[in-house]
């Protein structure tokens, strides 16, 4: 459900107060992870890897209370729910938006995210959940990249996480990760907390 919500009743206010009139309010924070968890967990059980990282990242923002909260059309919202969004290439060679809701169970989730990938990719058509908090995710595997800078649009202030292709070492399968977010949403250091327990979630998930 979202829900308008008066920015001065919420631990946001100064923030709101501070960057919702700047012209470039985005913050972006890049930290390499260690992904190696998650690529062995991919091979042995042949779930996605990227599923897997979207369902770590609605993990560890779900501990986190200003990923709720998000800044639109001049107001401030308050969600219940989250969605990770993912970029879908679709049978005509394009590409289109996917929302999947975040849930605690990853079997459910992996179920909702074959699912409606699928049904992106044959129909052509984006979907969209509304009543969602949604992270957008962007994959570019055709090559390493160290970060990424993102497009500021008045169009999506939602937080986004994007990453390239994983560079193997001798002991780690390491991931460049670039993290953007409105600055209301949330301070420098509850970015770096999201990533801290990012890394947390990738190292330590289980089936």
């Amino acid at each position: 459900m979202k829900q308008e919500v008066d920015p001065k009743t919420t631990a946001r206010a100064q923030a709101f107060e501070l960057w919702m009139k700047s012209p470039m309010p985005m913050v972006t924070l890049t930290k390499t992870m260690d992904i190696r968890h998650l690529t062995r967990l991919s091979k042995k059980t042949g779930l996605k890897l990227n599923m897997l990282m979207c369902f770590c990242i609605g993990k560890a923002a779900s501990q986190m209370e200003q990923f709720f909260l998000l800044p639109q059309n001049g107001g401030l919202f308050r969600y219940d729910s989250l969605a990770i969004n993912v970029i879908v290439p679709n049978k005509k060679g394009g590409i289109n938006s996917c929302d999947i809701h975040y849930v605690s169970d990853i079997h459910k989730f992996n179920d909702d995210y074959l699912k409606l990938t699928k049904q992106v990719s044959e129909s052509c058509e984006s979907f969209f959940r509304e009543e969602d908090m949604v992270i957008g995710t962007s994959t570019l595997v055709q090559t390493e990249i160290d970060s990424i800078i993102n497009q500021y649009t008045e169009l999506f202030v939602n937080p986004m996480v994007m990453w390239g292709r994983y560079r193997k070492k001798l002991l780690k399968d390491v991931l460049p990760i670039s993290f953007q977010y409105h600055h209301t949403q949330m301070d420098g250091t509850h970015g770096a907390t999201f990533l801290a327990k990012l890394q947390t979630e990738i190292a330590n998930l289980s089936l």
